[in-house]
């Protein structure tokens, strides 16, 4: 078999090189600008164009969000995304991130806020808290509401706020708390304080207070340690419990502004009665103390307590053992109870009843009345007059039925034995100058008309006076008579008796 012969190159034509043909060079230049121009846009934007970012989110703020693209998407201090871009809606700002599959699942409860990452203004990143696990999850391109946004303070809205007059308030402020941490108390201000801080300055009493810090961090902690709950997920169930509940008051939003408003009057009524409020507060110490001290009583009391029951059980065993000897005894109560003993008396007692209620029936008509009269004048004449008080020389400025135990008091002391002379008081214990004279009213043996004596001073007068017998008037009552004035009329200081009138020395 013979191999072919080679074609030979036509006559002018060069003959025509074997292998790879030549790239042409419009798609070299294609090529070049796609490198050049495609290529580091997605190396700085790390996407290819005209295809999706994967799950994206939008989020609302209030205010203007100095936010660039690119900026970092965190939560819990973990980057999960960045933001894409951002847009204006009217004053609020619509922001526009991604959030990766390590971020997920964000739930329609998230709540986002905007965070500077060094203290001066700029570089900023986006917190997302990703919800509770109760809520459903947050479609890609879901919105979170400017009520679950926030940004942070910029420093130029903090020196905004501190003009000229703000400042020179913020140094008065800080003069008064300066004055209120080193006043030294009054008297007055420290009688409503406990007495553990009685003449100690605010700063003196802030200082003490730090003392019982490390009890009151310790049983927080147990305190925390027990919201952690018995079993595992008991927090977490909690957590839910309560994401249910703020759902329900969010669903529900009329009911809870008539709650806050009902809330508000409760409030209201607690400001009327702040002293008491804080009576009660300032006695809740106390009241916690004993009852502290209570119930660590009953703990102890509970031991014996046991021990009196586990005594007990063997009398609870020989109850039925009391039950039949106590049949005997059951069988004489019997008779006794029968109508020809305690039977009879009963019935003596019921025929004596009618009796008995007709003397509590008389009584009613005629004691209790004549008893409540006399009630009514004891309490509204005769205690009256006994409180009034004698406004003479002699007065001790006390009621007048204390006057007469004093005289009682007074007399019995000077009619006692002073020495082995009999007692101190005398009647007549010294005879005077001066002749006196009364009329025998009450036609004494002693003298026919008049009664003689002699005294060492004139009598200045006589007090209370004697007057006539006043009327009797039975068919008055004694209550419906005013209060006698004790210091009026015959209450007065009147003639000398005895006297030097008519006395023939």
């Amino acid at each position: 078999m013979s191999t072919p012969a080679p074609k030979r190159a036509a006559p002018g034509r060069k003959p025509r090189r074997r292998g790879r043909e030549r790239v042409p060079n419009w798609l070299i230049a294609v090529i070049f600008i796609l490198v050049f121009t495609i290529g580091p846009y997605i190396a700085f934007t790390k996407h290819i164009p005209f295809t999706s970012y994967g799950y994206e989110l939008k989020a609302t703020f209030a205010n203007s969000a100095n936010i660039a693209p690119k900026s970092p998407v965190r939560i819990a201090g973990v980057e999960v995304g960045k933001v894409i871009g951002s847009e204006r809606d009217g004053d609020a700002t619509t922001v526009t991130f991604t959030v990766d599959d390590t971020g997920r699942p964000i739930h329609e409860d998230a709540f986002a806020s905007i965070r500077p990452r060094i203290f001066l203004e700029g570089n900023y990143f986006v917190e997302l808290d990703p919800g509770s696990p109760s809520s459903p999850e947050l479609a890609s391109g879901g919105t979170i509401p400017v009520s679950h946004t926030s940004t942070a303070v910029q420093i130029d809205q903090v020196l905004t706020a501190l003009q000229s007059p703000v400042r020179a308030d913020l140094g008065r402020l800080l003069e008064s708390y300066g004055t209120a941490l080193t006043h030294e108390p009054t008297a007055a201000e420290d009688l409503g304080q406990l007495p553990q801080v009685h003449g100690l300055s605010g700063g003196e009493a802030l200082n003490r207070a730090f003392q019982y810090g490390g009890a009151a961090g310790k049983y927080s902690a147990q305190v925390t340690q027990a919201l952690t709950g018995t079993e595992p997920g008991d927090l977490a169930r909690m957590v839910a419990g309560t994401a249910r509940t703020a759902s329900a008051f969010a669903a529900n939003q009329a009911d809870l502004e008539g709650l806050i408003e009902n809330f508000d009057t409760f409030t209201g009524a607690l400001a009327n009665q702040s002293e008491n409020l804080a009576t009660t507060v300032h006695l809740l110490a106390p009241t916690l103390k004993t009852a502290h001290s209570s119930l660590v009583s009953l703990d102890k009391s509970l031991p014996p307590l046991r021990t009196y029951a586990i005594e007990l059980t063997p009398a609870v065993a020989e109850l039925p053992g009391l039950i039949s000897a106590s049949k005997p005894w059951l069988a004489q109560v019997r008779p006794l109870l029968s109508g020809k003993e305690a039977g009879g008396t009963a019935k003596l007692l019921a025929e004596s009843t009618p009796g008995l209620a007709g003397v509590a029936q008389a009584g009613k008509a005629n004691t209790l009345p004549q008893i409540n009269r006399l009630s009514l004048c004891t309490s509204k004449v005769l205690v009256p007059t006994g409180n009034e008080v004698i406004g003479d020389r002699f007065s001790t400025g006390q009621p007048n039925y204390r006057e007469f135990l004093y005289d009682l008091t007074n007399f019995a002391g000077a009619a006692q034995n002073y020495d082995g002379n009999g007692p101190m008081l005398h009647a007549q214990i010294a005879a005077g100058p001066i002749l006196v004279g009364e009329p025998n009213v009450h036609g004494n043996q002693l003298s026919d008309k008049i009664n003689y004596s002699h005294v060492a001073e004139n009598p200045l007068g006589t007090q209370p006076q004697l007057g006539a017998q006043p009327p009797f008037k039975p068919e008055v009552r004694c209550y419906t008579n005013p209060v006698p004035d004790v210091n009026g009329g015959l209450g007065q200081v009147g003639p000398a008796s005895p006297s030097t009138a008519g006395v023939v020395h």
